[in-house]
Formats: structure tokens, sequence, C-alpha cells
């Protein structure tokens, strides 16, 4: 029997993450072998990703080295960037070009076509969500279920609704049934995502907090979390749930992506500071020391000095936890294309990113030292380390087998470090 091997690389988003690992499994159950990319894959899966400039840059990098050590593999390329840039991605050495649409029929596309030379099977997108199932993912810490694909918001940096399409969502009794298999096989945390994850059953006759309410029930299940909610999605409803569900988790990732009233208009972000801020207030007066990260574009067009500095202070008012920044990436198609004469120059953009990296950096050691001589719940990731439920990665004092429970007792904050004491 010749075992074939092969390899997937991912980029981008906990979705992308999710789907490679569905393709992972699927593989593994056709009999075919995991491997690194330079360990001589006979097949080679590229979920690329297309949210900034870098991205697809990173995308057609990653193809073309595939090819470049793998000079006889077969090779899908799949995802966001190939949705975006398929003209540009045709002569660069994939065999199959997948988009975001049928990405589950990948080991059936390598199967049906593994002897062509070129094939692309990009696919208008569809209204259906496009159903995965896993339940032998390869870790058994924290696992990701996407429940939900699409955005219906037209943020005007952004061209993934134009790639990926509306909001779809993925059937309520299915998603409860991939979740009580995963806590079956040993996960304790699960982390709900998608490409609008707070808009999960949008059309439908449930919502987001009706899964978290069914999901709760399953025995062994730990932690919910949410990979990131939008602040209009902060409803009566879901803060009622967050006060009364100890399975959700005291972290919330809460995109800002501005802190200037007139740069999010041009964003289209449906929202401005003063709603932010009463919303924040809302969440911190049902959990008072919940963890609030967020996101951040920098050098919008229109972001003069004075902008960016109202933004500094409204971040500084929030008070996040942590702050993952980003500098205006232009994507030809959305409508930040048509404010091309406000641009702001590279270099100021890539000052600003220096400077809030720095702040976050130092509301991050602030958080953090909150807990010193504290107790935390600690669910082991790797060897010495794990994450408290409220999204503390603590380093700690000795080894603990991967996905058990500990109590961990900080005993010192260094910078955006912690460190931790097994005390059980």
């Amino acid at each position: 029997m010749v075992l074939i091997k092969y390899s997937i690389q991912t980029l981008g988003c906990k979705v992308n993450a999710y789907e490679s690992e569905y393709l992972n499994q699927e593989m593994k159950k056709r009999g075919y072998i995991s491997c690194k990319i330079d360990e001589n894959p006979n097949i080679i899966i590229i979920n690329t990703c297309s949210v900034t400039n870098k991205s697809d840059a990173k995308s057609r990098h990653l193809i073309k080295k595939a090819r470049r050590l793998n000079p006889d593999a077969f090779i899908v390329a799949c995802g966001c960037s190939v949705e975006n840039k398929k003209e540009e991605l045709k002569e660069i050495g994939a065999n199959i070009l997948v988009g975001d649409f049928n990405k589950s029929k990948i080991p059936d596309y390598i199967e049906k076509y593994k002897n062509e030379e070129y094939i692309n099977l990009i696919c208008n997108h569809s209204d259906i969500f496009e159903d995965m199932f896993i339940d032998t993912p390869e870790s058994k810490t924290r696992a990701f279920v996407k429940i939900e694909d699409g955005c219906n918001n037209y943020c005007s940096y952004c061209i993934i609704p134009y790639l990926r399409g509306n909001i779809r969502s993925k059937d309520i009794n299915e998603a409860y049934e991939e979740i009580r298999s995963l806590v079956n096989n040993g996960h304790k945390e699960i982390v709900l995502t998608g490409i609008h994850t707070g808009a999960y059953g949008k059309g439908l006759d449930y919502d987001l907090t009706d899964l978290i309410r069914k999901i709760s029930k399953i025995d062994n299940l730990q932690r919910i979390r949410i990979s990131s909610i939008e602040i209009t999605e902060l409803n009566e409803k879901f803060l009622n749930e967050l006060k009364t569900n100890k399975k959700l988790v005291n972290h919330m990732h809460v995109p800002l992506q501005s802190g200037s009233d007139l740069i999010l208009k041009k964003m289209n972000r449906r929202y401005d500071t003063k709603f932010f801020n009463e919303k924040i207030n809302a969440l911190r007066k049902v959990r008072p020391n919940i963890n609030i990260t967020t996101d951040l574009i920098v050098g919008f067009p229109y972001e003069t000095d004075e902008e960016f500095s109202t933004t500094v202070d409204f971040i500084k008012k929030i008070g996040f936890t942590k702050i993952h920044t980003f500098p205006f990436s232009l994507r030809n198609g959305t409508k930040a294309e048509t404010m091309k004469e406000h641009f702001v120059k590279d270099s100021v953009k890539k000052e600003r990113v220096k400077k809030i990296l720095e702040l976050s950096d130092k509301l991050e050691e602030t958080y953090y030292k909150k807990f010193l001589n504290k107790d935390l719940e600690i669910i082991v990731e790797a060897g010495n380390k794990g994450h408290s439920e409220n999204y503390i990665l603590v380093n700690l004092d000795k080894p603990m087998e991967n996905a058990t429970t500990c109590t961990a007792r900080i005993t010192d904050v260094h910078g955006t470090k912690v460190l931790g004491k097994v005390i059980d």
C-alpha cells in the first residue's frame, strides 16, 4: 500500500482554522497521512486570507513556496484570497482553486481531479450554511465551532462580505450535536466563531443567546467563549444571560475600529462612541472584572492627528485589556477606495500602530496585575501554560498534563507575561 501524505497550511481567522481542522479530519478518514510542508507531501491544501493586502501577499507567497518545495505535489488553494485574486493566482502553482464555498468538498475534488493540471472550482455563494461537523480535532483543550458565515455590514474598509457572502447560520440542533460530541471527546472549552458571530440566527427563530443557553446544558462543558461580538449585539437578552450563566467566560472581544465619531461614520460602523461607552458600562455592571479586548484600524482616510488623538483618549477611557491593531489597508472595490484623496501616509500609519501597541501593553499589564496573589482556574494547553477563563495566559511553575484543569495562584506579572504557582 502506498502512503499518500498531505499538508494543510492555514492563514487568517478562526473560521479558516475551523475549516482546516475539518479538512484535516476528513483527509485522515480517507487514509491520508498528515505531515509538514517540508516533509515531501503529495497533497498540499492552502487555506488563504484576504483581509488585508499583506494577507493576500502572504497567501501568494505560501502557494509559491509550496510549489518550490514540492514540485510534484498536487496543490489546492482555497479561501478568501482565492475569491479575491483568482486571476492572479492562476499561474503561481495551484492545481485547484476553490473559493469560500464548497470547501467541505475539497477531499472529493482531490480524488476526482488529482490527475488534472488546473481546475477552477470557484462557485457563486449560496444562502445555505455549508455544514461541517468536527468530532476528532487534534487539540484536546479549546475547540472552535463555526456557527455562522458571511456578513451584511459592509463596513467601508472591508472586502470580506463581497467574498464570503451574506449571513447564514448553522442549524441550532446541528451546532448542539457537534459541541456535545466535542465535549464527550474531552474538550472543556468551546469557542463559538463566525465571520459575524453575533449575527448567528439572523432571519431564523433563534439567536446566539438561545444557542448559548442550549449548549450550557451539556454536562462537562466548562467554558463557552465567543470569538468576537459587535457592540450592537450586546442587547438586554444577551447581558441577562451573561449575568446568570457561569459557563460564559469573563472575556469579550468587542471590535472598536476607531474612537473617533467622524471616522466611525466614514467606516460605516453603525454606532458612535457614546453608544459604545454606554454598552461597555452595561457589560461591566454585569461582570465588573471582565477582560475586554478589541480591534482597531489606524490611518483610515480622514484620520488626522486630532482624530487619532481622540481615539487614543477614548481607548484609555474604556480601558481595554488588549488592542489588536492594524494599519488601514485599501481593498479595491470597497467604499474606502473612493476616499483616496484623504489617505494617510504609510509612515504616519506605522507610527500610530507603534503608539497603540505600546498603550496596549500598558493596559494589558494593568489588568493582569489586578489578579496578583489571586487564584485562577487554568485549562492546561501545552506543558506548563494555559488560559484562565478571563483569557489570561498563565505560565505555570511546573509541567502539567495537557487538557487538565488546575488552580494557579498568580505570583508575578512581567509586562504582559503572567506567572502562576500550581496550588492543587
